[in-house]
Parts: C-alpha cells; structure tokens; sequence
C-alpha cells in the first residue's frame, strides 16, 4: 500500500480524498493535515469525513499525524503528500516534502508564477505532479482543445467560458487558465493574447485573440467549455463534473503512480500517457 498525507482533511475536497482513500485498498492515510486553530484538530480523520473511525488523527504536521495508532513505524511516513489548500498553504507544505523526501501532488488553484517555480524548486528533489484539474476528463480535453486549435488557426475565433460555485475564490479557474494554456501552446501564442471579458466600445474580437469568461452560480461544481467558432459553423468541446469525486480519484490515481517516479516535474499527461 502507498502511505499517503491529505492536508485541508476537513475541507470539501480534503474529506472526499480521506473518504474515498479509506476506501481504495493499495492506499494507507497516515496523515491528515489541517490549519493551525481548525476545530477539525485532534478528531478522527474518518469521522471528519463522515466514513467512521480510521485511527489517524486530524493534525497540524506530519509526525503528530502519523504517530497515530494504528500507523506502524513502516507506514508513519508517507510516500505521497495531497495538496488541495491555497498557495501559502502549498508552499509550506512542498518545503516539508522536499526536506523529507516526500512526494506531492499539487492540485491547489490560484498559483502565481512564484508558486510555479516553488514546485520546480521542490522537484529537483521530489517528484511533483501538478495539475490545474485532477479530472482524466479534463486532461484529455486539453489535448484535444490543442489538436483543434492547431488544426483551425485564427480563421476561428476561440474563447474559454469556465463556470463555478458560489464560494469559489479564483478567476478564472486554474482548469480554463489550463485550457487556455494548451490552445495559446498549439498556436504559438503567449498570454497576451486572452481577452478576459469584454466590455464598451472597444468590444469586437481582435484576430488570433482568446477570450476567457467565468460564471460564478449556485452549487455549479466545475463546467468548462472551448468555442471554436467561424462565419457559418461552431465547434464546442465542453467538460462538465457533476461532483468533486471526478478530482478526488484523479488525485488517488496520482498519488499511486506518483509514489514510483523519480525526482522530477509531471502532469496528469504524463500518468496518462498522453
């Protein structure tokens, strides 16, 4: 079994990774990982999550959480860290993993280009995935998105439109910044060609630019969709999660492929084999 660290365990997607890692037989939680002052602190993760005892307390670092019985000395340390917080978080906790040897699987949003080079820093030592979107689904759409745009060119007018729940901290989303990534790649474009929403007078599309666009609605778990539109015809490829289960197996899956890598920066591509 990969022993396996989950931080943010009484978080939405922390508690679904707890939950469905409890679950999976090939994986051992032996720590699981919360904010200083969390009322989580001290409890049973598996109750956390609503899955019943598992004998790993909720805590604030590694050793307090793995020393919890009925973790062998073997397992106390984990294989592969899960990260689904916020960057401040994250960077923190790829200091820890690179000091300990301890893979990481990245799938917190919202990173600024420091963070990215944190995880190229951390992956000199470690092995680090690092995905926008934990979904296969998605991953597989980004190389499809690319295979398009590569194919239309400018004659075709691109935008990005990513939809999400209410709560949700980031836009656009680290999957369309993703989306957009894979087209901007495949055309030879950089960033400044996206156009994050229009408005006034200087509204009509500009050739070769992409359009970026984010709805914020309700309980809307993660909808994204790539246009592909020229005079008389429209091509959209759309993703749509109906529960955050789709990232948390991506993650798992992940985590277990990850424990085996060496040292060294992947993506879900790359598990994929893509």
């Amino acid at each position: 079994m990969t022993p396996l660290a989950i931080t943010g365990a009484a978080g939405r997607m922390g508690q679904r990774l707890v939950a469905l890692a409890s679950q999976d037989p090939d994986l051992k939680i032996v720590a699981a990982l919360e904010r200083a002052g969390s009322p989580a602190l001290g409890r049973d993760a598996g109750d956390v999550a609503g899955v019943g005892p598992l004998g790993v307390a909720v805590s604030t670092d590694l050793p307090a959480a793995a020393a919890v019985p009925p973790a062998t000395t073997a397992a106390a340390s984990p294989a592969v860290l899960i990260d689904f917080t916020a960057p401040a978080a994250l960077r923190h906790w790829l200091t820890v993993c690179r000091e300990r040897g301890i893979a990481v699987v990245v799938g917190t949003t919202g990173l600024a280009d420091a963070d990215h080079a944190a995880i190229d820093a951390a992956a000199r030592d470690v092995a680090v995935l690092q995905a926008p979107n934990m979904s296969l689904g998605v991953n597989l759409l980004f190389k499809i998105a690319a295979e398009v745009a590569k194919v239309l060119g400018d004659e075709y007018d691109k935008e990005v439109v990513e939809g999400h729940h209410r709560f949700k901290k980031d836009a656009p989303s680290g999957t369309a910044a993703g989306l957009a990534d894979a087209i901007l790649k495949a055309t030879g474009k950089t960033r400044d060609a996206l156009v994050y929403g229009r408005r006034g007078d200087d509204a009509p599309r500009k050739p070769g630019e992409i359009g970026m666009h984010s709805l914020r609605i309700g309980d809307e778990v993660g909808r994204h969709t790539a246009y592909f539109a020229a005079l008389g015809e429209r091509l959209e490829l759309t993703h749509v999660a109906t529960n955050r289960d789709t990232f948390a197996h991506g993650a798992l899956r992940a985590a277990k492929w990850l424990a085996g890598q060496k040292p060294g920066r992947y993506a879900i591509a790359d598990m994929l084999g893509l």
